[in-house]
């Protein structure tokens, strides 16, 4: 079994934004300060089991992967990857700005972007290779746990190489709100969500900092340690 505790960097709303708790009280949890949240009024009327479709992404809270979850190798430290981190941040860099919007992706719902962006893809890519030297290698169970058999040939090198196929190319930035629904399901579940979504008037959002979050064990949530503004390239120019 996967050893722990795990880490990951993660891009989070800003605490307190419109979005922020638009996604924590869906979810019903709050990653900053680890508080269970009441459900947004209505929706446990509109959609009794809504506490089951987001019991998936409630572990993880409300967030976009950049750096999927890894434990720590051996001469590595919490410490060590929030310096880091720290580092990283501080470095003068586009930010990505993005239009969300709430669909479907791979048969869940999230908030993702309208249209692709090459700035957000390659700050996932430099989280990737930035931070890839705090990650342990893989175990056999933990490869396998991904299956491998199920994945295309790029993935599977992905997952060998950085620990997890969805990086580079197959990095999709979204927002989880909902486990995996089917089609039947999904369709009166997203356009809910859809309206929602459109009440909070979020017509663009910049990718602006990074989060690490940490999970202590099997039966634990995600919970957000510390957190990074990045540095506009526009700010260094100015100085």
């Amino acid at each position: 079994m996967t050893g722990f505790p795990r880490h990951a960097i993660y891009y989070a709303a800003a605490p307190g934004s419109d979005l922020d708790r638009f996604g924590a009280r869906l979810l019903g949890y709050d990653a900053l300060t680890g508080e269970e949240l009441p459900f947004p009024d209505g929706i446990v009327q509109s959609t009794p089991d809504w506490h089951d479709l987001t019991s998936d992404p409630r572990k993880y809270g409300f967030h976009a992967t950049l750096k999927a979850p890894m434990m720590l190798a051996q001469d590595q430290t919490e410490a060590g990857l929030l310096e880091a981190c720290a580092t990283f941040a501080a470095i003068p860099r586009s930010i990505p700005v993005i239009r969300p919007v709430v669909d479907s992706i791979s048969g869940f719902i999230a908030v993702v972007p309208t249209e692709a962006s090459g700035e957000l893809e390659r700050l996932a890519a430099d989280c990737v290779r930035e931070f890839d030297c705090f990650r342990a290698p893989l175990t056999p169970k933990d490869r396998a746990r991904r299956n491998p058999s199920a994945l295309t040939p790029r993935q599977r090198d992905h997952l060998d190489r950085w620990g997890y196929p969805y990086v580079m190319e197959e990095f999709r930035f979204h927002m989880t709100l909902t486990g995996r629904l089917d089609a039947a399901r999904r369709a009166p579940v997203l356009a809910m969500l859809r309206q929602r979504f459109a009440v909070l008037g979020v017509t663009t959002l910049a990718v602006d900092r990074i989060a690490v979050s940490r999970q202590d064990g099997a039966n634990s949530r995600f919970r957000i340690v510390d957190q990074f503004v990045l540095t506009p390239a526009s700010v260094a120019a100015r100085l």
